[in-house]
């Protein structure tokens, strides 16, 4: 006669299960290290128990706050007779049937297979159930709790480790978690690294179910602890591809590893299997987070460069300008977020106008920088210098002293005086174009680049304005302009359209500039910044 099986027969929102009483004291509740464990707000850590005495089974309330039931009625202490319905707290979704009839229990039975079967899935759905709450908006260090304490819950391990590899494919320790969702140091650790990195190198799982036969010289702290079994698998990150020509090897980035002093389930087959079926899961959620953090700090990054973009927007002076003498428009456009190019106007003593246009080498926010300093350098020594090529000398004396390392720029700097007197300084700019009724020339007086080299002297011009003469400084952006044939705008170009403009006021002609030019690029992708500055000698009045 087959001998009693005493067991709870479990049916809840993860399906059918068996349970199998095998201990003289079997405990229920909601803490980690229970036998059954229920998870709902209304179970007590250690609810109640089971417990064998004098050949029946009594069931124990322990002291729970919201009570133990039996076939309805609260009870502190009551022996068990199969068919008994339990219930645990004020849930009413979980039934919980005591059975107790005999039923064989040899190796390889039918209820042994359905009852692992069973067991098999709970693991994978529970581990899988954190899973599912995943979404795009959760961060890295969530994602590893959740794999962390789903594999300890299952498991029954005591304690378990993530490493990540990095980009250089060495493993990072990342997030160490021990029963009952206590965090613990990196340091709590003292087991060598030799499992973690092998299963890494290999893809393949490892356990060890005593670790004093496996290298008792290199795991002899972890044994100090009384730690003997270990669970360590790979987490595997399978990319998903349209067809299947495209797929790829999969990827391992990083690894779990659990340990404990007992042996729980961490040898089991099931436990294998749905630890396996949980790596490929918690690796697509540890990348979806990283990519993620990722698409936030890009975020972040953009933001800022908008407010900096509007920062050096406004440091740019008015687009346009009317003097007594002169009236002047100019227009920056960046190809990135923030751009190397720069443009003021300065009213200076004595009926004289200035105006500075440069170009730093590069792009992006380092060339917005320097652009920032050096249009700060030319407001601070232009109200004192009357000569255009000692600005220069100053400009460059200061980027020199800040010793900028392979950053340069070129300016063009002009005074535009009542009686039409137009000095200018050339600092390695593109040479801006002076149109009169003859014709156009190209204004180069002047030196080299300004920060590379120190104590570097500049030249500089004077040249007589008549009345409507044009003046039309531009940075390398506007005649390098690419089309969607990668030809350049040119100067040749650049020439024919101011000469084809002229006698517009400076506004209009920058316009029709600008209109050219878009014209000629149409929608090939600026790689530059762009630069324009048109200023007309209208005569004194």
């Amino acid at each position: 006669m087959p001998v009693a099986a005493p067991r709870l027969a479990i049916t809840d929102a993860d399906g059918e299960r068996i349970v199998h009483i095998e201990k003289a004291r079997f405990t229920i509740g909601r803490n980690a290290d229970v036998d059954l464990r229920l998870e709902s707000t209304d179970i007590s850590r250690q609810h109640a128990e089971i417990v064998m005495a004098n050949g029946s089974y009594v069931l124990r309330d322990l002291k729970s706050s919201w009570g133990t039931f039996v076939n309805g009625e609260r009870t502190a202490e009551t022996p068990l007779s199969h068919g008994d319905e339990l219930r645990f707290g004020g849930g009413r979704d979980t039934r919980i049937v005591f059975q107790l009839d005999a039923v064989p229990r040899e190796a390889g039975s039918i209820e042994k297979q359905v009852a692992s079967a069973a067991t098999e899935l709970r693991q994978v759905a529970t581990l899988l159930k954190g899973l599912r709450a995943l979404g795009s908006g959760r961060v890295v260090d969530e994602v590893l709790t959740l794999v962390l304490d789903s594999a300890i819950d299952v498991t029954g391990a005591e304690r378990g480790f993530i490493m990540l590899a990095t980009r250089d494919k060495q493993l990072d320790f990342k997030l160490a978690r021990a029963r009952g969702g206590v965090t613990l140091p990196g340091r709590t650790f003292n087991t060598s690294r030799k499992i973690p990195e092998t299963v890494f190198a290999t893809g393949e799982p490892a356990i060890v179910e005593d670790l004093a036969s496996h290298d008792l010289q290199q795991h002899a702290g972890t044994i100090a602890l009384g730690i003997r079994y270990v669970l360590c698998l790979p987490l595997r990150l399978v990319r998903y591809v349209e067809r299947a020509a495209d797929r790829g090897a999969e990827e391992s980035i990083g690894v779990l590893y659990l340990d404990s002093r007992e042996k729980g389930d961490l040898s089991s087959a099931a436990t294998l299997t749905a630890l396996e079926a949980l790596s490929a899961e918690a690796a697509l959620a540890i990348e979806n987070a990283r990519l993620y953090r990722e698409a936030l700090d890009k975020a972040k990054v953009e933001q800022e460069l908008k407010v900096a973009s509007a920062i050096q927007q406004a440091l740019m002076p008015p687009p346009h300008h009317n003097g007594a003498f002169c009236r002047a428009s100019g227009v920056s456009v960046a190809c990135r977020a923030v751009g190397g190019d720069f443009f003021d106007y300065i009213e200076l003593s004595d009926d004289r106008f200035g105006f500075i246009v440069g170009d730093v080498s590069g792009k992006g926010p380092p060339a917005a920088l320097l652009s920032t300093a050096a249009l700060g350098m030319f407001s601070a020594e232009a109200s004192y210098q009357t000569s255009t090529a000692a600005l220069m000398a100053r400009l460059n004396h200061g980027l020199m002293r800040r010793a900028i390392d392979a950053r340069y720029l070129t300016s063009f700097y002009a005074i535009v005086a009542a009686n039409g007197d137009f000095l200018y300084s050339n600092a390695g700019h593109n040479p801006p174009l002076l149109v009169t009724p003859s014709g156009v020339r190209r204004l180069e007086t002047g030196g080299t680049v300004l920060g590379l080299f120190s104590g570097t002297a500049f030249d500089e011009e004077t040249v007589r304005l008549a009345r409507g003469d044009v003046v039309i400084a531009f940075s390398d952006g506007v005649t390098e302009a690419l089309n969607p044939a990668d030809e350049e705008f040119t100067d040749e170009r650049l020439i024919e359209a101011v000469k084809a403009h002229r006698g517009k006021p400076p506004q209009e002609m920058l316009a029709a500039l600008m209109a050219d030019l878009q014209a000629f690029c149409a929608d090939a992708t600026q790689t530059d910044d762009i630069t324009l500055i048109a200023m007309e000698y209208t005569g004194a009045k």
